[in-house]
C-alpha cells in the first residue's frame, strides 16, 4: 500500500460521502480542479456551489468547467467563502477548502483565519449527517500558520457526539507540505 498525498486522500474521502444527485461546496475554487471533481461526482442531478474572491480564479474555474461540459451543475460565485449563507441555505454532503493562495497568482492574496473559520462554522451547520468537509492546509506562506491555529481551535471545539475530526499529514516531507483536516458529521 502506498500512502496518498493529502489532496488525493481528501478526494477519496469526498467520494465516500458525496453521491450522484448530492450537493457540494468548493469553498475556494482556485483554478477549478476541485470544482470539476465535485461536479463530476454529483452527476447530472446534483449541484455545486464554488466560491473564490479573485476574478482570475473565477474565470479559470468557469473555463475548466465549460471545457468539461459541467458548467450547468455549478454556481460559480465571486465572493468570500465566509458569505456562503447569503447564497444558499441548502444543506450539503461535502465541502472542500484549499487554503492559502492561488498558484501562479498574487501570493499576497491568501485565505484569512476570520473568513475561513466563519465559512467552516456555516459549513458544519449545513453539513448533512454522513457528510464531510475537507480542508487542505498550507502553512508555508505569510499568515498560513496563524490561519491553521484558528482552524484547529475551531475543529477542536466541535462536539465529538456530532463530529469526527481527522488530521492527516506526511511528516517526513520538506518545505511545509500541505496536510489535510477532515470533519465528518455523525
Amino acid at each position: 500500500m502506498v500512502l496518498q498525498k493529502p489532496l488525493l486522500f481528501a478526494r477519496e474521502l469526498i467520494s465516500r460521502s458525496l453521491k450522484a444527485g448530492g450537493c457540494a461546496v468548493d469553498a475556494t475554487s482556485g483554478n477549478g480542479h476541485d470544482t470539476v471533481f465535485l461536479a463530476e461526482v454529483v452527476g447530472r442531478t446534483g449541484s455545486v456551489l464554488a466560491f473564490d474572491i479573485q476574478p482570475q480564479a473565477i474565470a479559470a474555474t468557469r473555463q475548466r468547467l465549460a471545457a468539461s461540459g459541467l458548467l450547468e451543475r455549478v454556481s460559480v460565485i465571486e465572493d468570500s467563502h465566509a458569505k456562503m449563507a447569503a447564497y444558499s441555505q441548502t444543506t450539503f454532503d461535502a465541502a472542500m477548502f484549499n487554503l492559502g493562495y492561488l498558484p501562479q497568482a498574487d501570493h499576497a492574496i491568501v485565505t484569512k483565519p476570520e473568513s475561513t473559520v466563519a465559512a467552516l462554522d456555516f459549513a458544519t451547520k449545513q453539513l448533512n449527517k454522513g457528510g464531510i468537509i475537507t480542508i487542505l492546509v498550507y502553512t508555508g506562506h505569510e499568515g498560513g500558520r496563524e490561519e491553521w491555529e484558528k482552524v484547529r481551535e475551531f475543529s477542536l471545539a466541535l462536539p465529538q457526539q456530532q463530529f469526527t475530526v481527522l488530521e492527516y499529514r506526511l511528516i517526513n516531507q520538506k518545505n511545509n507540505p500541505p496536510f489535510l483536516l477532515a470533519i465528518s458529521r455523525l
